[in-house]
């Protein structure tokens, strides 16, 4: 009997001895900032000069930067500030810069201890005010007496889970600052955003504003070849493969990080199938893996009341509904809740759920009017069941409910 050992033994040796596809694996993260961007020049110029005055001790512009997921956007102001930070050592300028991604950080205390962090300071995970926080970080900040550049990436996120007190605070704390300046750079996929700033916040900002457009097909495909100079050895990526790849990206609204993950995922496929070259056929198996790990991993991290909109949805499918309201769906999501001992949520806010799942792909849910009976929402599951159903085969309580029959939907049938 073959051992656990022997088996991983040679798998180990297979990869070994096979032939080598990656030169530099990391310069196809997310988060590799390459030392050259195409066809991102106008947009690195402009930024430059809207930062500049800080070389000489003066508080730039407030900026704003927009643009769909991949077009370059944290990439460029990395690129810039990590010059600029260079260059104002050797000007002898006083310059501190924090990054802080608001998705990942999520609150204002977060981002608060974050920026504080950047400055040498030790603020506790919890167990302060947020007012307090605020304040060592502006008396810290006027003691250091730099000027601050402070990148706020997915700002929208920030603003439309918790409001834009934090945005109001920083907007303003030049105000009482006396040896210290501070400049906002904010990013954002949402160009609509700023619509759910308080009037005060927008006097408060006077921003510059820098717009990144979507890469096309031709420029992802440069994009590419610069990049994988640095990851493949020579001669493993056909032009086929490369063609495809930049092409499928351009249809994703010119995503280059879409293309960077699918180049990467088709090289690991190549890698462990033991080919010396990726072909068209790797990135067409890449470009399904890669969507099938994205749902999964989405519907494995909905909150629980979303868990229980979503296992209503496929209740309803599952009982030969094909299009549901609004009160449909909550009158089954209720019944769920009371089946598992969670208390429900209000109506309005299942509403809100419907939404963020219909943003994410999962649902399906249009608007309609009902006349003098007021507008509600017609809902569709996105997915498949059999997608539900491996997503949560782990998830004892979300993969019982699966099977539960709701009694609210065996009237309807009936009827």
């Amino acid at each position: 009997m073959v051992s656990d050992n022997d088996l991983l033994e040679e798998v180990f040796n297979n990869f070994l001895k096979g032939p080598k596809i990656f030169k530099n694996r990391a310069a196809l993260r997310p988060d590799y900032i390459p030392q050259y961007l195409p066809h991102r020049e106008e947009q690195i110029v402009r930024i430059g000069r809207i930062l500049a005055p800080v070389l000489r001790g003066f508080r730039g512009s407030n900026l704003f930067i927009y643009g769909k997921t991949g077009t370059g956007k944290t990439a460029v102001v990395k690129h810039v500030l990590e010059y600029l930070l260079r260059k104002s050592r050797e000007v002898n300028s006083s310059i501190a810069i924090s990054y802080v991604n608001c998705r990942i950080s999520g609150t204002n205390y977060r981002i608060l201890a974050d920026l504080g962090g950047d400055l040498g300071m030790n603020i506790p995970f919890t167990g302060l005010a947020t007012s307090e926080v605020y304040s060592r970080f502006k008396t810290s900040l006027d003691l250091q007496g730099v000027l601050m550049i402070v990148v706020l990436d997915e700002i929208d996120t920030l603003v439309k889970n918790h409001g834009d007190s934090i945005l109001y605070e920083l907007t303003r704390i030049n105000e009482l600052l006396k040896h210290a300046r501070l400049s906002i750079v904010g990013i954002s996929n949402d160009i609509m955003f700023k619509e759910f700033l308080d009037p005060r916040v927008l006097s408060s900002l006077s921003e510059e504003e820098v717009v990144f457009r979507p890469y096309m097909a031709p420029e992802l495909k440069d994009i590419l070849l610069e990049r994988t100079k640095i990851t493949f050895y020579d001669d493993v990526l056909t032009e086929g493969a490369l063609n495809i790849c930049s092409a499928l990206a351009a249809a994703e609204h010119g995503d280059a990080r879409r293309a960077l993950t699918l180049l990467r995922v088709a090289g690991e496929l190549a890698e462990r199938e033991g080919t010396p070259k990726i072909i068209e056929d790797h990135i067409r198996q890449a470009q399904k893996k890669i969507e099938h790990d994205r749902v999964n991993m989405i519907l494995r991290t909905l909150t629980p009341h979303s868990r229980l909109v979503l296992c209503g949805m496929y209740l309803i499918r599952k009982a030969k509904i094909t299009t549901a309201i609004t009160g449909d769906v909550y009158e089954v999501y209720t019944e769920l809740c009371g089946e598992i001992g969670f208390e429900p949520l209000t109506q309005r806010r299942v509403s809100s759920l419907i939404s963020e799942l219909d943003i994410m792909g999962v649902l399906n849910a249009r608007l309609v009017s009902l006349g003098r009976y007021g507008r509600t929402k017609k809902i569709r599951l996105g997915l498949t069941n059999s997608t539900i159903i491996e997503a949560y085969s782990d998830d004892p309580w979300i993969k019982n409910l699966l099977k539960f029959k709701p009694k609210c939907l065996l009237s309807k049938v009936k009827r």
